[in-house]
């Protein structure tokens, strides 16, 4: 059966009396060479323990499996239950868990259903729920890569850097857990039904350590989140109406001690500049008077 070719797959959803989800993000592939060079771009061997989020009717499913030792799909739809049993009923390598992968123990999970092996993400990922999917891929710590295609503009803000229209919170955070690259763009024609946006494909390959040591993590992700809530503010009232204790005039003297513009906004500072920022930040706020 070929799993990306619109009659054949009609003709297997209306078999199975399955209909679309929208609630769900479901679009389908129907254009084989996506899940291919998806597939194909995740480093995969037969030491590789994968696992892919949102199968569908599971057609990059099949394509891991001729490359991987094991793929784990976790698939929210049941109604899909029977759609899978036909499509990988051959690819004696893969196994579906209907679940909700955000209520995963993510590391406990895939070590349970594939020990022993380098754990990697690929998948097609549902667009109403694709930060959250990387936040806990990346949180998760137990993946040496995440390929994904996702929607083009979450894309770009992913491997944005500063100064950019597209640089943001979420982007710092992705690249202090991994170095980003886009590696291609998949137009709505290649789905079914047709998404309003253009796909892209990225692979997130996992640092062994954060791009610059900070005082405590925690603080740094507040400064950033804090710099970018408000972003047309310049960073000296973005941080001091949010976050608790800090006053205007303390964020101006941390700022100044770093060589930085008391007018500077966010929105231009790189990873290293936060780090600086938050550390000082760290600082007043720990010393005994």
């Amino acid at each position: 059966m070929n799993l990306t070719d619109y009659n054949e797959i009609r003709e297997l959803l209306a078999r199975h009396k399955f209909q679309f989800s929208k609630s769900k993000g479901q679009n389908f592939l129907t254009a084989a060479w996506v899940p291919e060079d998806i597939a194909a771009s995740a480093g995969l061997d037969e030491n590789t323990g994968v696992l892919e989020v949102g199968p569908g009717v599971g057609c990059l499913t099949k394509e891991l499996s001729l490359r991987a030792g094991k793929v784990l799909s976790v698939e929210l739809d049941r109604d899909l239950k029977s759609v899978l049993a036909e499509t990988m009923a051959e690819c004696e390598n893969v196994e579906i868990l209907f679940a909700d992968a955000l209520k995963q123990d993510l590391p406990r999970l895939v070590e349970a259903h594939m020990p022993g092996m380098r754990h990697v993400v690929c998948a097609n990922i549902p667009y109403n729920v694709t930060s959250p999917l990387l936040t806990a891929f990346l949180e998760a710590g137990c993946f040496e890569t995440v390929t994904v295609m996702i929607q083009r503009e979450v894309a770009k803000r992913i491997c944005a850097g500063p100064g950019t229209a597209d640089y943001g919170a979420f982007g710092i955070f992705v690249q202090w857990h991994t170095v980003p690259e886009l590696l291609f763009d998949v137009p709505p024609s290649c789905f079914v039904p047709r998404p309003k946006v253009t796909s892209s494909v990225v692979r997130l390959t996992r640092r062994a350590a954060p791009p610059v040591a900070v005082q405590d993590e925690k603080l740094f992700f507040r400064v950033v989140r804090a710099a970018f809530n408000q972003r047309r503010k310049t960073l000296v009232n973005a941080l001091s109406s949010q976050l608790p204790g800090l006053e205007k005039g303390q964020v101006e003297a941390v700022l100044t001690s770093l060589g930085l513009d008391e007018r500077v906004r966010g929105e231009v500072l790189d990873t290293e500049a936060f780090a600086k920022i938050s550390d000082a930040i760290f600082r007043l706020q720990n010393t005994d008077f």
